[in-house]
């Protein structure tokens, strides 16, 4: 009786074991790093924070804003000169040679996984017309992704103490520039071959025109600087970006990402030290891929109300305008919350897509995030709302009503004058 009994709870133990979200999430990372996030890139989620607002030095991870700008205003076609104040700025560059003229998606390649300064000189001037004009269109670009506490004087991250940004601020840069499917295919690259002429004059231009005519252009090669791609000590699994920076006052930095079947993460490390960038990176993707289970909350196109439509024919149908999926502590039970905010004034017409609202998503006093609201017909003007259209049919009929008093009057004095002239001739 005493097995039997032994043999029960054993297997009532194991079945509560197997019970699924039963599991202890895992304790918090601790990088080293002076300022750490996690971020879910799909819905912008934060699953880990460190010091993600203060005010930290970026390095050349600066140069992913800078590729972005550069994608959003020119084709990859375009070929850019090389200034002299290019090809003499100083730090990590390629050696581009004034006059030289390169075509804008090698530099692009250059400027990603070489790190080059020089390229993003180059870049800058062709783009924003000169440095300073450049820098301007950086931070206007950041303000617009959200990252107000950023400040960006130069498109390389070269020291300067106002130069300057977050790791949220940078969270937000790369999200957006890892919509554009251009410099997702960039920042996954791991080597480059690009072709270069340098601007070369008299038998030295002849000869290098000679070789080319027998092996071919002359090409070189450019390594990404990540090492969290490929197949090195360093190698994360699903890393497909983005971009590493370091200057004495940075320290080591990185941006980075990687992506396990359709869960993206985008983790930022700034300030740590050697060998760590790369540790304190796998940290914290492992603790966002492993720890959090990715819960689809809204559908799209999700009928939610109807709403009364002023001078409307009928009531609106409200329906959700996309998606919304929030990523929850394994382990954890969550109570939902549904708040539909609709706006104060509703009025027809109205066309299919319009924006009526939001339904707000909470977890007990914490919201967990917004979905707009949509209008899911079209709804017409009720006819009889349009005040002007049976104004105008009011001032029609009294006018046409005095027309016809003032064609009776009309015909009446004439047929009067008429009798008299009859009574005359008698």
């Amino acid at each position: 009786m005493k097995k039997v009994v032994a043999w029960l709870v054993i297997l009532l133990f194991t079945f509560y074991l197997a019970l699924p979200g039963m599991a202890a999430p895992a304790a918090a990372p601790q990088p080293l790093a002076k300022a750490a996030l996690l971020m879910d890139a799909e819905t912008g989620q934060i699953l880990y924070e460190k010091n993600i607002t203060r005010k930290m030095y970026p390095a050349s991870t600066t140069k992913i804003i800078t590729t972005l700008l550069a994608l959003e205003n020119s084709s990859p076609e375009e070929l850019v000169t090389v200034s002299r104040r290019a090809a003499e700025i100083g730090g990590s560059r390629v050696g581009l040679q004034p006059g030289e003229q390169v075509p804008m998606q090698h530099l692009l390649y250059i400027l990603m996984l070489s790190s080059a300064n020089d390229a993003a000189i180059a870049i800058a001037e062709h783009v924003g017309g000169s440095v300073e004009h450049f820098a301007e269109m950086m931070n206007n670009r950041a303000r617009e992704l959200g990252a107000k506490k950023t400040n960006f004087v130069n498109p390389h991250g070269m020291p300067n103490k106002n130069h300057y940004t977050t790791a949220l601020d940078l969270a937000l840069i790369s999200r957006q520039a890892m919509q554009n499917i251009t410099f997702r295919r960039i920042v996954r690259t791991l080597n480059y071959k690009a072709e270069r002429k340098k601007n070369m004059s008299g038998k030295l231009l002849s000869e290098v025109e000679r070789l080319e005519s027998i092996y071919g252009p002359v090409q070189e090669d450019f390594y990404n600087h990540n090492k969290l791609l490929g197949n090195g000590r360093y190698a994360y699994r699903g890393a497909n970006g983005i971009k590493t920076g370091y200057t004495v006052d940075a320290g080591q930095c990185i941006v980075a990402s990687a992506k396990r079947g359709d869960r993206e993460l985008i983790a930022v490390v700034l300030n740590t030290q050697g060998n760590n960038l790369w540790t304190d990176t796998a940290m914290l993707l492992d603790y966002g891929f492993e720890n959090f289970t990715p819960v689809q909350l809204v559908k799209p196109r999700e009928m939610i109300t109807d709403a009364e439509v002023q001078h409307g024919t009928k009531n609106a149908i409200v329906e959700t305008a996309g998606f919304f999926y929030y990523n929850f502590p394994v382990g954890e039970k969550q109570q939902v919350n549904r708040i539909v905010e609709l706006n104060d004034y509703i009025s027809a017409p109205l066309k299919e897509g319009d924006k009526l609202g939001e339904l707000v998503l909470t977890s007990g006093t914490k919201e967990l995030g917004r979905v707009p609201l949509q209008a899911a017909y079209p709804v017409d003007r009720n006819i009889n709302s349009y005040w002007w259209f049976w104004g105008g049919i009011g001032l029609t009929a009294l006018i046409l009503l005095q027309f016809i008093k003032f064609v009776i009057k009309a015909w009446l004095l004439r047929r009067r004058r008429s009798r008299r002239r009859r009574i005359r001739s008698w």
